[in-house]
């Protein structure tokens, strides 16, 4: 199963620059720890470990364009030819 994964300009010292990877999972989890095995380190910048394997606070995750927090999270099942996106999230304002 191929899932075009595509990566923030933070996380590209990790994928060597690329701006889109490939992994394979059944669910965001597998995909993460997929993409772990060949580019060390992403995962701790996706996932927080010591909040239950959580998606960090301040990192957005979408599907196909849809906010997986709104589906089912780091559980959220993934197809053949499925897009991820990670996005840093981005705040501010004026004090």
């Amino acid at each position: 199963m191929a899932i075009e994964v595509r990566i923030p300009t933070i996380l590209r010292t990790y994928t060597d620059g690329a701006k889109a990877v490939e992994g394979s999972g059944d669910t965001l989890a597998e995909l993460f720890t997929d993409l772990e095995t060949r580019h060390p380190g992403i995962l701790a910048r996706i996932v927080d470990e010591a909040n239950g394997e959580q998606l960090r606070r301040f990192v957005n995750v979408y599907l196909n364009d849809e906010d997986v927090r709104f589906l089912d999270g780091i559980s959220t099942k993934l197809s053949d030819g499925d897009s991820v996106t990670i996005l840093p999230a981005v705040a501010g304002g004026m004090a």
